[in-house]
């Protein structure tokens, strides 16, 4: 499912316009990765929690050349589902 067809879903779900659906999925978007920008973790019952983690520093290689790298620090976006959506899935 891409962007469009998510709008697609929620307008009808919903019983809105493709537009405001639209402003809806945008803002929805925008405040969990705001708040994950600022280090919080976003939790939605019965669906799952954004969170930010954190990987270490480490050496990696080059795959063309074999030469070693370091590769730095970095947080990244972590996601892990609920109860609930675990089980739709299953």
């Amino acid at each position: 499912m891409n962007k469009q067809e998510l709008l697609n879903a929620i307008a009808e779900e919903a019983g809105l316009t493709k537009a405001d659906a639209g402003r809806a999925l945008d803002a929805t978007v925008s405040a969990i990765t705001g708040a994950m920008a600022s280090g919080d973790s976003v939790t939605i019952i019965g669906f799952g929690t954004f969170k930010v983690g954190e990987r270490s520093a480490r050496t990696g290689r080059n795959p063309q050349t074999g030469a070693e790298m370091q590769i730095p620090a970095a947080k990244v976006p972590k996601f892990s589902a609920g109860k609930a959506l675990k089980e739709a899935v299953n």
